[in-house]
């Protein structure tokens, strides 16, 4: 799959593909990163890619004749490709959307700066705006970068192993389980005896419910519109007994105590 992003700042997404899992899959041919400079396009011994806004207002807005060059250049280099703007006003970019993005047929992906990019370009030249968290950054190169990272690790072979991206948090709208490494014990905390016992069944077990129980307790709005395996359901069927039996305790202990209280008086 090809990444190709539209900015000011190309060193940046070069610093990106120098490392870790991406370059080996660079080098691999597995993805292809590349940065197109805006500036490039703009006119001027001085490539100007930014003007004051009609209306008045604080800040610099990006000049359309440069930013729509670019993503036409972009756009004669990979057919077919979808041009995403990184934008505080896209779609909340989740991990169905990176499941949903790694399916297309490449991503041009339009990084703005200043106070964003002039409108006649978001319009005539957008096919999706994407936000990675509603708040302000001084530009998209940082969302661009998270984009490509989440959608790349989905692409066949790319993480190495094939069950690798359909067991990370998120998958089924579910949070991962804990994990564990050597040593056995750290500062007076060991591993679960599961992980070490070999027993494959158990120790899947284990993981799903350690994986809903971490949900529950950090992300309970992730299970409210999931669809349960009868396997989650009788699990979350014994904590309510389970935690029926504490209150029916607590309860016992309550009225014990309040009934004390009246004798002694």
């Amino acid at each position: 799959m090809k990444f190709t992003v539209l900015t000011i700042f190309p060193e940046l997404v070069a610093a990106m593909r120098a490392h870790g899992i991406l370059r080996r899959a660079v080098q691999r041919g597995q993805i292809d990163i590349c940065a197109i400079d805006i500036r490039e396009f703009a006119a001027g011994r001085h490539r100007v890619t930014d003007d004051r806004p009609y209306g008045g207002g604080c800040g610099m807005v990006m000049k359309p004749e440069p930013l729509a060059a670019a993503i036409r250049f972009a756009r004669g280099r990979m057919p077919g490709a979808s041009v995403v703007h990184l934008t505080p006003q896209g779609r909340p970019f989740c991990q169905a959307a990176a499941w949903d993005l790694a399916l297309r047929g490449g991503l041009i992906l339009v990084c703005g700066r200043y106070e964003g990019i002039d409108e006649r370009v978001c319009s005539d030249f957008i096919d999706e705006e994407i936000s990675i968290g509603d708040y302000v950054l001084t530009g998209g190169e940082l969302p661009a970068l998270v984009v490509i990272d989440a959608v790349a690790r989905l692409i066949p072979g790319v993480l190495g192993g094939e069950s690798s991206a359909v067991k990370d948090s998120f998958h089924e709208s579910l949070l991962e389980h804990g994990h564990y490494t050597r040593p056995r014990v750290f500062e007076g905390h060991a591993v679960p005896d599961v992980l070490l016992s070999g027993n494959h069944r158990e120790i899947e077990k284990w993981r799903r419910e350690a994986s809903l129980v971490r949900t529950f307790l950090k992300r309970p709005d992730l299970l409210m519109h999931r669809a349960l395996s009868p396997a989650e359901v009788e699990i979350l069927q014994k904590w309510r007994s389970d935690i029926e039996k504490i209150i029916r305790n607590q309860s016992l202990h309550c009225a014990d105590s309040l009934s004390g209280d009246q004798q002694a008086g």
